[in-house]
């Protein structure tokens, strides 16, 4: 690919799960992958891919992370432009803006996902459960809630 027509993608591997399939003969071990893509300009998705090795998960997660990628909201390329909650099953993640200097405040999925957006300045707290995979979408679920005004909730 052409590095002018095509940013740059960095992908992240969230977990890597061994999974088994009981059948007559005992049990089948494949492995499950979890992968967050992202360009580091506001762009960003992710994916789960399953297969006997580990390689092949890897490659087929990042294959529809690359696929599902959205555009995200930022302000001043570094953090987000107000406070959001986002939700997924038990999952809710809160995401605070910060002040210049402050880095990723994040654990985990939500760090990998923070990360390939591009934001640098950013508080987080996970609340409710640390799943992986609803840790991920529940932040893909508050990034895709902000807007460049402030909600009109938050007056004052």
């Amino acid at each position: 690919m052409n590095n002018n027509m095509q940013p740059e993608v960095q992908e992240r591997v969230v977990t890597i799960n061994r999974v088994s399939k009981v059948v007559k003969g005992g049990r089948r071990f494949s492995f499950a992958a979890l992968v967050v893509a992202g360009n580091g300009k506001g762009e960003v998705g992710f994916g789960t891919g399953k297969a006997g090795e580990v390689p092949e998960a890897i490659g087929k997660a990042s294959r529809i992370a690359k696929k599902t990628m959205q555009n995200m909201t930022l302000k001043e390329n570094r953090t987000i432009p107000h406070e959001v909650v986002g939700l997924f099953g038990a999952a809710k993640v809160i995401l605070l803006p910060a002040a210049p200097g402050t880095g990723v405040i994040a654990g985990g999925a939500v760090r990998a996902v923070l990360e390939s957006v591009g934001i640098k300045d950013i508080l987080t707290k996970c609340v409710g459960t640390r799943n992986p995979h609803n840790a991920v979408r529940a932040t893909l679920d508050g990034l895709s809630q902000l807007t460049d005004t402030k909600p009109e909730k938050y007056n004052g």
